[in-house]
């Protein structure tokens, strides 16, 4: 590691394959075996680190324990997934009792190495210890989470053979942040949500829908096989309490021949083989385990799959799922597929308008909708769109009522659902993929979160249990089980995630928010927040020293990308489906992002832009 000096890596100028390439190539790519060695600097693996594989080598005779343990952690560095190079600078007893893929200290800034020898190396053993600033760990189940603060970990050595060997450290790695970014990816898995009454609708049909949850895997030669391989390991630790999965106690992957278990052939069709703990898997099961590894591997793809097909260890088909049946699956059901974005016309009536576009580059124009919210007599000060763009929910006046009213007939505003005792207490709504509507009230006195069930029952307050401050605004992903929340903590807004528990029954619903995460560390204040995905929010938020920025987070708080030249933004809206542009407003105008252009002025004047959720 460069960090620690004595450079030992192997660099061979090979490509890496992402995912997708793999998954086109079907693992024909070969690799060269032999290349210089050299040192490399921190700054040339930012640059050169994705176009090159990296491997180890091992221990010198005559090295220092300093340099053993120097060498040990480069060597986990490097491209080989059965790390056969960091175990060479184990003793015999310890290369069998190492595990490495129990964990992952990622720290930032350098490690500072200190041995502790004293009298023990004269008789054949020594401690090293590093210490550094820790920024983040990845526990067994690959889930990323921020964790700021110091770290120290020792490692003992002993002599075999007149040379230094390390005989007792910590299970796991530990990885720099540049390491880490260049090693491992992001990858969706996808389980089912926990619904509560909701997966069993009066119609009799089932609201199966997939919740995506991020996990940081090692790139790797065979990416199918660690990706279907983390999928039937099941969700992670956080998520596992509101969602399932389809896959038997213990299956893994039918690990024989030279897919691994796993292939896509030319056609694009995805082929599982599992193991005999799946050998009773058939009907509605396997078919919703089709559909996890579906929009697992299609996530990941650059072509279209066409089909999953889950095999049983005798190569058996147990069920096949063909791409126009997956979709019914997909989240992005919820999401919608052709969102339209919305904001309030900044005028005295505050009506709501829809953007349109005429797909030619031309400027979006606006044009107010039907019914009651795009009346003359509105008044809006904040609006959520039902994702079927039916219906809308507002908050009206002096930001005390909530409403509720149609986007395609009506004049008028129905009665009050909600209300706040203070002056701009609501804050702005957000509906789920189930209709249910979410509002915080935000009242001094007595804040609390609140649920409209279908966005006309009687507001349930819902208990959120970890929560330290009062909210300020929140967004409900379409998934109905993860909501996004600006908590104010004295004199900061941090951006919390929460995971909806969802109990009870249709008659007497039930709702929970625990286990909030920080997705934003302490010293950034948030103002904004919408879903830009199945698992990305993009935020508007101020850093320490007061420059804003839109940013890009991942649900499970990993950095994600700022967007440059922006400031003095007082909102920020996205869409989760990712084709949508990207909304802002500055200074009472709109401003629109799509994907392949510059931003857009939107006439007329307005703010709050919104997408449906």
């Amino acid at each position: 590691m460069g960090a620690m000096g004595g450079g030992r890596l192997r660099l061979l100028r090979h490509a890496l394959l992402p995912l997708f390439a793999a998954l086109l190539l079907a693992g024909c790519a070969s690799m060269p075996s032999s290349g210089e060695v050299r040192k490399v600097s921190e700054g040339q693996r930012a640059d050169s680190d994705s176009q090159v594989r990296v491997f180890g080598i091992g221990p010198s005779p005559g090295e220092s324990a300093s340099d053993i343990v120097n060498g040990f952690l480069e060597a986990t560095t490097s491209s080989e997934s059965d790390f056969v190079t960091a175990k060479s600078y184990l003793s015999k007893q310890e290369k069998d009792r190492w595990k490495p893929d129990t964990g992952i200290t990622v720290f930032s800034g350098e490690l500072a190495p200190r041995e502790v020898g004293g009298s023990g190396r004269k008789e054949g053993y020594t401690t090293v210890t590093l210490s550094a600033t820790k920024s983040a760990v990845v526990d067994a189940k690959h889930a990323y989470e921020p964790d700021h603060g110091a770290f120290s970990t020792s490692f003992h050595l002993v002599k075999e053979d007149n040379q230094w060997r390390i005989d007792g450290l910590a299970n796991g790695l530990v990885l720099s942040d540049l390491d880490f970014q260049r090693i491992y990816h992001s990858v969706n898995m996808y389980y089912f949500a926990r619904l509560g009454p909701d997966e069993h609708p009066a119609g009799g049909s089932s609201n199966a829908t997939l919740v995506a949850d991020p996990v940081y895997l090692r790139i790797q030669n065979d990416p199918l096989v660690s990706t279907v391989s983390a999928l039937l390991g099941g969700p992670t630790d956080w998520l596992s309490h509101v969602v399932t999965t389809a896959t038997p106690a213990g299956t893994r992957l039918e690990d024989k021949g030279p897919d691994h278990g796993v292939s896509v052939d030319d056609s694009q069709r995805l082929q599982v083989r599992l193991d005999s703990a799946a050998d009773k898997l058939k009907g509605q099961r396997c078919t919703q385990l089709a559909a996890q590894l579906f929009a697992t591997v299609q996530a990941q793809a650059s072509a279209q799959l066409v089909s999953a097909q889950v095999e049983h260890a005798d190569g058996s088909t147990a069920c096949v799922l063909h791409s126009n049946d997956a979709v019914g699956y997909g989240p992005e059901n919820l999401a919608g597929a052709t969102p339209r974005p919305y904001f309030i016309e900044a005028d005295s009536q505050h009506r709501l308008l829809e953007l349109t576009d005429d797909g030619k580059g031309s400027t979006p124009k606006a044009t107010a909708v039907p019914g009651p919210f795009g009346s003359s007599k509105a008044y809006l000060d904040s609006v959520a769109v039902r994702r079927d763009q039916e219906v809308a929910a507002g908050v009206r006046a002096d930001g005390r009522d909530l409403v509720v009213g149609s986007l395609v007939t009506g004049q008028t505003f129905g009665k009050t659902v909600a209300s706040s005792n203070v002056k701009d207490g609501l804050s702005a709504p957000s509906w789920d993929g189930f209709d249910d509507l979410w509002v915080a009230d935000r009242d001094p006195d007595s804040p609390k979160l609140l649920v409209l069930p279908k966005g006309t029952g009687a507001p349930i307050e819902v208990p959120v249990p970890d929560l330290d401050g009062r909210i300020q605004s929140l967004r409900v992903a379409s998934d109905g089980v993860r909501i996004a929340l600006v908590v104010q903590q004295g004199s900061e807004t941090r951006l919390m995630l929460g995971r909806i528990v969802r109990e009870g029954t249709t008659q007497h619903p039930q709702f929970a928010v625990n286990s909030l995460r920080p997705l934003t560390p302490a010293g950034e204040n948030m103002t904004s927040v919408s879903w830009a995905g199945a698992s990305r929010l993009v935020v508007l938020d101020t850093e320490p020293g007061g420059a804003q920025q839109i940013e890009y987070i991942s649900s499970d708080g990993s950095a994600g990308s700022a967007l440059q030249g922006v400031s003095e933004a007082t909102s920020v809206a996205s869409s989760e489906n990712t084709a949508a542009p990207l909304l802002a407003s500055y200074n009472g105008r709109v401003y629109e992002l799509p994907t392949d252009a510059n931003w857009k002025q939107v006439s007329p004047k307005g703010s709050a832009p919104i997408y449906p959720g």
